[in-house]
């Protein structure tokens, strides 16, 4: 059963990741625009074990590393996507009704996308990264949070879809 979740997620993420570095990335939104990719990292997560979102986050964190537009060093987004993760799965395990109810998994998500942006740039003053001015960064966590805030309602249904497929769950969202 391991084995085919592991085979219907990997390219699931794969497809996306792709998607992300050669469409979202190319348009220009005002204020930052938005991570299809990492909005798929944290639903998928919230609707996982702890165990399975800390191994999807150490999948998506590398791939985020590995990303022609990351600025940090190799490993930075895997830290932190691995702790994200497996914060957000171990806050909605737990509780049935937040796994059942789209708002708390949109709101999970964008605040999760938040913090996990403002934990790489104060991490990434401490390894030395170019962050810019006050007013860009602020300007852009406002501009992510407010898109993600648009785009994660919309692409819910669909990922929560394609979570119950890829792990043969009978209840969905």
């Amino acid at each position: 059963m391991l084995a085919r979740r592991i085979l219907l997620s990997v390219p699931i993420f794969l497809v996306t990741y792709v998607l992300q570095e050669s469409l979202f990335n190319q348009v220009r939104l005002p204020g930052g625009g938005f991570s299809i990719f990492l909005i798929l990292t944290l639903v998928w997560a919230a609707l996982s074990t702890p165990e399975v979102g800390a191994v999807t986050g150490f999948g998506a964190g590398f791939l985020m590393d590995i990303s022609q537009n990351s600025d940090g060093p190799m490993g930075h987004w895997t830290l932190i996507m691995v702790a994200m993760c497996y914060g957000i799965a171990f806050l909605a395990y737990g509780d049935d009704r937040s796994r059942a109810n789209p708002l708390t998994t949109v709101i999970l998500v964008v605040s999760s996308v938040f913090i996990s942006e403002v934990i790489f740039l104060l991490s990434g003053a401490l390894l030395g990264v170019n962050l810019g001015s006050f007013g860009q960064i602020l300007t852009t966590l406002i501009g992510m949070s407010v898109w993600t805030l648009i785009v994660t309602p919309l692409v819910l249904p669909v990922f929560t879809k394609i979570h119950a497929i890829a792990f043969d769950l009978s209840s969905q969202i």
